[in-house]
């Protein structure tokens, strides 16, 4: 009787594993994304916009024409051009983290 306990709970978990493992990404919750948009702002945007966004970031814009631009990029008269970051995978929710980082960033003396 044990063993068979044993054994069907063995299944179920193994079974539950399974279906986590098959969730499609876009499927996942906003929980399950590890965007840390702090590392992403160093990594990726510190070298145009400078440590405290203080270059080539326009706070006072809308947070929606920020979101998009992060999304589709943005060709200013001079270069460099802001890339589109969606087409590298970034979603809108992780693009609007990034702006509320840059404002962040900004703000603080």
């Amino acid at each position: 009787m044990k063993a068979l306990k044993f054994t069907t709970s063995a299944a179920i978990l193994t079974a539950f594993f399974a279906a986590v493992m098959i969730v499609p990404s876009g499927a996942r919750t906003a929980a399950d994304d590890p965007f840390d948009a702090a590392a992403t702002f160093k990594t990726k945007c510190v070298a145009c916009h400078g440590q405290k966004a203080e270059k080539k970031f326009d706070s006072t814009l809308p947070d929606a024409d920020l979101v998009d631009i992060v999304m589709k990029g943005k060709k200013p008269e001079k270069p460099p051009n802001m890339p589109a970051y969606g087409e590298k995978g970034v979603t809108g929710d992780q693009a609007k983290a990034l702006v509320d980082q840059m404002k962040l960033l900004k703000s603080t003396p």
